[in-house]
């Protein structure tokens, strides 16, 4: 396919985004032994196909280190978005509907203008403060409590060999990485709660790039994992274990409450509640799509639950208000009353 090709040079990547300055061009940086690669590839070609303004193209991250040194290419797979020859945008991680969702609304006609029934952007510090608060305690963290996911230097550190190229050093991890892995950040922030029966929600940084370099200027804290209770930051990793080791954790972080209880809670954030696939600025399914310019055009208040950031919730609200699909929209009663709106996806 023409606009699906591969970059092998520092120059033939600065000729692809010349010549293609006027439209989308999304690079996968990608590496031949991870197998995450080769499918998020397999994604690309089929975007490719859907999308034929688009230039999608393929960089190995070890052969070019100059690009890959200059975009500060961490962890592969790794994907930027192009226009007019300036990278507007970032997704690190095998995230196919967040991959297929940014190729879309970066792809359309008038390069990212507002179209009619587009949702307004949300002030940036709005949007960290609305999600730091969305639960009494909230651990930004890279993939999700079932899947963490650690960055490259502490993969690098703990399997596997590693060789120079240039003045980069690469890494081309060992058979047995995949259990190394489970020593990284997010990994032990993710156990160290569950064994301390800690109840919170969870944000992907990788997911977000606006969300992962905006909330590092918001609490004055360059790293992750971080760990916010009431709003308020707690701190990353070591602070966790200095609170262990202090005794004071006990006291700082709120207990797991039960299924249900948790779900009233939710219920009840706001007079109007949706729970859908994405959240306002971005739904990830047609339907939630469908109720979010319907609700827009109401000018009716109301918040938000991503049912795709929390398995336990998005299961255990099917039975909760014996509706088996989504979105739901809920409107505060007495104890959070479901409005039949739409019937959606599982």
């Amino acid at each position: 396919m023409a606009n699906f090709t591969d970059a092998t040079s520092l120059q033939q990547f600065g000729e692809l985004l010349k010549n293609n300055s006027k439209s989308l061009t999304v690079v996968h940086f990608h590496a031949p032994w991870a197998p995450q690669c080769s499918q998020m590839n397999d994604v690309m070609a089929e975007l490719a196909k859907e999308h034929k303004h688009t230039m999608f193209v393929k960089l190995e991250a070890e052969a070019v280190p100059e690009v890959s040194e200059k975009y500060e290419i961490a962890s592969v797979p790794t994907f930027l978005f192009f226009k007019g020859g300036e990278k507007i945008d970032r997704l690190d991680g095998a995230h196919a509907p967040e991959l297929t969702n940014k190729v879309q609304r970066l792809g359309s006609g008038g390069g990212g203008a507002a179209r009619a029934g587009d949702v307004p952007k949300e002030d940036l510090n709005e949007r960290l403060k609305r999600l730091i608060n969305a639960a009494p305690c909230m651990l930004f963290m890279k993939g999700s409590p079932q899947e963490p996911r650690c960055d490259l230097s502490a993969f690098l550190a703990l399997s596997g060999l590693s060789f120079k190229r240039g003045a980069r050093l690469y890494h081309r991890p060992s058979p047995g990485a995949e259990s190394a892995k489970a020593n990284g950040f997010s990994r032990q922030i993710v156990q160290i709660l569950k064994d301390h029966n800690v109840q919170y929600s969870s944000f992907d940084i990788l997911s977000d790039e606006e969300v992962r370099q905006g909330l590092k200027t918001y609490s004055n804290w360059p790293t992750y994992p971080q760990v916010y209770v009431n709003g308020e930051l707690i701190g990353g990793l070591d602070i966790i274990k200095e609170l262990i080791e202090s005794g004071e954790l006990e006291n700082t972080f709120p207990k797991t409450v039960s299924l249900e209880n948790r779900l009233k809670s939710l219920i009840n954030k706001s007079p109007v509640m949706l729970f859908m696939k994405g959240n306002k600025e971005a739904a990830k399914c047609g339907f939630s799509r469908q109720i979010l310019e319907i609700m827009n055009s109401t000018g009716v208040e109301y918040d938000t639950f991503d049912i795709l950031q929390d398995e336990e919730v998005r299961q255990g609200l099917k039975t909760y208000s014996n509706w088996p699909t989504y979105p739901q929209l809920y409107e505060l009663k007495e104890n959070g009353e479901l409005v039949s709106v739409l019937k959606g996806e599982n």
